[in-house]
């Protein structure tokens, strides 16, 4: 690495140190607690080790990142001869697509594998895309490449370290124990680590740093710097489940909103470190062919094209680091004379710091990268300076947040002297008696889904209006139906299913029905991946974008397997078996986590279901439309026979939830939970019916758009398959002639 670029990390590390000292001081923390204060050394080095945990952490999961969508992989990347001859025909075709020509077409389908796509179209060329195996192999290793690689090991080196020094300070401080060596400290600290969940989390941190540095220095595969970097960022978890959340009015809301927070900070200030460590290797010019309005012949720096990358993943982040600090800040604050306490204070500097962030970023994009882009070098020095200044305003950032995470908030985050049973079970007090109303009056914001409908909801109309300016169209229908799937997912994990779901079974069964069975129908009609392929650009530069990787998947085994018709079928139907009849029930209950993975796999069960019989988006593999029927016939009598089963049994589901939960209104839970079974029967039957009707409606056009093919071909060839098809009885009649001639003689 070149040693401006160190220098500069040692400096912002330096600076993020003072900064986490004057926040300490200032806050209150350095000073000896009354009741078993672990010592000096314990109260400095735990939030300087977490400031450290931190930095490290974003720079592993920001050069990552890098590595697998960002910096190029080679010198000369096979994939730019490849992806620019990608072609996507869609159900109804584009005016831009009118005039691509047939020759291109053609070396679009040998280079390429075909993928299953519209209905309309499914016999012709829909989806063709080449995916190389090896796509970066021309060439050398790019330098960019290289030096993001070797930032993410030793990041995570470094992260590692001081996860396991926050590990054993956060035991120290928590027990009130001074360091020690003795056994005595250690066999506490061992118990800590296997039966306090504190503990056990840090020690999940430190196993989730390891695994990541080591992989980061082993892999080089796109797939396998991606899934690093999922793993990676897996890490935010133990940090947001073990915040200022424990107690408080809004557990999930607070664990959410820290952990996109945290997602949010990690990606933006991994990114500015990892791109002052390897600025001297971006100076060359890019690899791949580049087009330019003004002058065709120019290729951009690679700085021009890896800080537009990144600059677009920046101001999302940007956006969701602003919001979700808001939330939190809210949620731990409930009057406007907590922001003059220590923990107001250190939101008020954080804020402001991050301001600062979003205005240097914001020249970035208004003075810098569109030059760069034009092949213009002169503002190279300007971006370099102006990714230093963000380095160092990144790391306090860092040094702030270390403090904040322990300081003590406003509002008390330990559970009521007097809870209720089901404030102890669930985190919150009972809702009111469920009514007509509390079915739209009752939410309870889950911010996880709110960022995810607003993330999907807004690419999908800068989808349309990308297609808008070529001059293309989009159905209307179609992005009806994905709003109103999103504003439905919405209800469901926000609104009265989602609270009562908690409290009453028979609410939960709605819930699990509504997100298998309802919202996956909708957004699939809204067709995302379709309208997803038409809009964005292929990249030439052998780096993996969005739509490379929307490609790469596509093409996966691991995709021919999970959205394989017979498999897709019988994990639509036996993950209800599953679910309600072992523990899972039970952690979705009492795991924030279980019940957040519980909402994305039912939601992607029936959506990868429902795309089988109706969807119009590419898959590997598709049953003709009667099978379709055949299969959609019997995961409704499977449903039918569960639910009849279920509504038949006297055992009451995870009665030890459910039967503790102290209601004093509405029905007793057995009562409860069958009517949630009959529930269950009539929402899984009702939308069944429909995705029946709209197989059979997708066969009968496509038995339509086939006669119409086979008509046009006809009219093209002036009928010479019928004719052809004549001639051949002649020739058999001719034939039979002969022999009766013979035979007569």
């Amino acid at each position: 690495m070149p040693r401006k670029s160190w220098t500069v990390a040692l400096a912002a590390v330096i600076f993020g140190i003072i900064v986490t000292a004057a926040s300490l001081v200032l806050s209150g923390g350095s000073a000896p607690a009354t009741l078993g204060d672990p010592g000096p050394l314990t109260r400095w080095g735990l939030p300087i080790a977490t400031f450290v945990n931190h930095a490290a952490m974003a720079l592993t999961i920001g050069a990552l990142a890098f590595g697998a969508a960002i910096v190029p992989r080679s010198t000369k990347p096979i994939r730019a001869r490849a992806s620019a001859r990608v072609v996507v025909v869609p159900e109804s075709k584009p005016k831009a697509a009118a005039n691509v020509s047939s020759a291109a077409t053609q070396t679009a389908t040998e280079a390429g594998s075909q993928i299953a796509g519209a209905e309309a179209a499914a016999k012709d060329n829909d989806f063709r895309a080449e995916i190389p195996a090896k796509s970066t192999d021309g060439g050398s290793v790019h330098p960019a490449f290289d030096a993001t690689m070797a930032v993410a090991g030793y990041a995570g080196v470094t992260w590692t370290v001081a996860a396991a020094a926050t590990l054993v300070l956060m035991f120290s401080s928590v027990s009130g124990l001074p360091l020690s060596g003795s056994s005595t400290f250690t066999a506490a600290l061992v118990d800590y680590i296997f039966n306090i969940s504190l503990g056990q989390a840090w020690g999940w941190m430190v196993l989730i740093a390891a695994v990541t540095a080591s992989l980061a220095f082993a892999v080089r595969g796109p797939a396998w710097i991606a899934a690093t970097a999922v793993l990676g960022t897996a890490g935010i978890l133990p940090i947001a489940l073990t915040g200022h959340t424990q107690g408080g009015n809004d557990h999930w809301g607070a664990v959410n909103a820290l952990g996109l927070h945290l997602l949010g900070v990690y990606l933006w200030a991994g990114g500015i470190g990892t791109l002052a460590l390897i600025s001297r290797s971006l100076q060359g010019q890019a690899p791949g062919r580049f087009t330019d309005i003004k002058n065709k012949a120019q290729r951009p720096l690679t700085a021009g094209l890896v800080l537009k990358r990144f600059s677009d993943i920046a101001f999302v982040a940007i956006v969701v680091v602003t919001l979700s600090g808001i939330i939190s800040a809210w949620i731990r604050m409930e009057r406007f004379e907590d922001l003059f306490t220590p923990y107001g204070g250190l939101v008020i500097t954080k804020a402001l710091l991050t301001l600062a962030l979003g205005i240097l970023g914001l020249m970035h994009r208004t003075r810098v990268i569109g030059k760069l882009n034009a092949g213009d070098s002169t503002p190279l020095a300007s971006a370099w300076r102006l990714i230093f200044a963000e380095v160092l305003v990144m790391a306090a950032v860092i040094g702030v947040a270390a403090v904040l995470g322990r300081t003590a908030t406003p509002v008390p985050q330990e559970l009521p002297p007097a809870a209720s049973p089901a404030r102890i079970l669930t985190g919150y007090d009972l809702p009111p008696a469920l009514g007509i109303g509390e079915w739209f009056t009752v939410w309870r914001w889950d911010w996880l889904w709110v960022a995810v409908v607003i993330f999907l909801g807004v690419a999908y109309a800068k989808w349309m209006h990308t297609l808008s300016k070529r001059g293309d169209s989009w159905n209307i229908g179609r992005a009806i139906s994905w709003y109103v799937g999103l504003a439905l997912l919405t209800y469901v994990t926000s609104g009265s299913p989602a609270v009562y779901g908690m409290v009453l079974i028979s609410m939960h069964m709605v819930a699990h029905m509504a997100l298998t069975m309802v919202v996956p129908i909708f957004l699939v009609v809204g067709a995302p991946m379709t309208l997803a392929l038409r809009a964005m650009r292929p990249r030439t530069d052998g780096t993996r974008g969005p739509r490379e990787w929307m490609l790469a998947f596509i093409h996966s085994k691991y995709s021919q397997v999970v959205t394989h018709p017979l498999f897709a079928a019988a994990n639509f139907a036996g993950s209800i078996i599953i679910f309600y009849n072992t523990d899972l029930f039970g952690f979705a209950l009492r795991e924030h986590v279980g019940h957040e993975l519980m909402n994305v796999h039912f939601l992607l069960t029936g959506y990868i279901f429902a795309l089988n019989m109706i969807g119009i988006d590419p898959l590997p593999a598709r049953l003709p439309h009667p099978f379709r029927l055949i299969l959609l016939i019997a995961t409704m009598v499977f449903h039918a026979f569960f639910a009849v089963s279920l509504m038949n049994s006297n055992m009451l589901l995870q009665a030890d939830w459910f039967g503790s939960m102290g209601r004093p209104w509405g029905s007793p839970p057995m009562e409860d939970q069958q009517l949630g079974t009959a529930a269950m029967w009539g929402i899984g039957e009702v939308p069944t019916l429909f995705l029946a009707l709209g197989v059979a409606i997708a066969w009968l056009r496509s038995d339509t758009k086939a006669a119409k093919r086979e008509d046009r071909r006809a009219d093209a060839n002036h009928d010479a398959d019928l004719e052809a098809y004549n001639r051949m009885f002649e020739q058999y009649a001719e034939h039979d002639q002969t022999i009766d001639q013979r035979r007569g003689r």
